[in-house]
């Protein structure tokens, strides 16, 4: 039997960006989580920390956002730190096994990146009736748009593969 020629492998573009984008937040999560160990593991105080670094940087400390900073930082304890440095390691591990699944492009990556990402756009949606900011909104657009393209993606897929189906069973 003769060997027909293989279709060359053509990468998507799109969702090989999702892919990147995926990667790079299991990265950001990464980072996260080992500086809540770093700080646990160490006992450094994040309220300590935060006034140090502000301090070498020369920021006014009565500066609004400083002083927010610094606020919200004396509220950190350990227990808080253990929960962030759980939840980020466990995000960073399922952005990863997201970015991975998509580049290969499996199919199991793709349903999962969907399911996971739209149920996310309740809660960003509930956050910006909250109150209005460009992050939020940019952040709720760009996930908005992963979803919208991973389903139109998978549905073409699963039309491909039917006429596949059916091209076959006719010859």
């Amino acid at each position: 039997m003769k060997n027909l020629p293989q279709k060359p492998l053509s990468r998507h573009y799109w969702l090989t960006a999702i892919a990147v984008y995926k990667l790079l937040q299991a990265a950001l999560f990464l980072a996260i989580g080992a500086g809540a160990l770093h700080l646990l593991r160490f006992h450094i105080d994040p309220d300590d920390l935060l006034s140090a670094i502000a301090d070498r940087l020369r920021f006014n400390p009565e500066a609004r956002i400083v002083h927010f900073l610094l606020e919200k930082a004396s509220l950190v304890n350990d227990p808080m730190l253990r929960r962030i440095e759980a939840a980020a390691f466990c995000y960073a591990a399922l952005s990863l096994i997201e970015g991975v699944g998509l580049y290969l492009e499996k199919f199991w990556a793709e349903i999962l990146t969907l399911v996971i990402t739209a149920s996310f756009l309740p809660w960003e949606l509930f956050e910006i009736l909250r109150r209005v900011t460009w992050v939020r909104v940019n952040l709720f657009a760009v996930n908005l748009a992963v979803v919208f393209y991973l389903f139109d993606f998978i549905y073409k897929r699963r039309q491909e593969h039917l006429l596949e189906l059916n091209g076959k069973a006719n010859t």
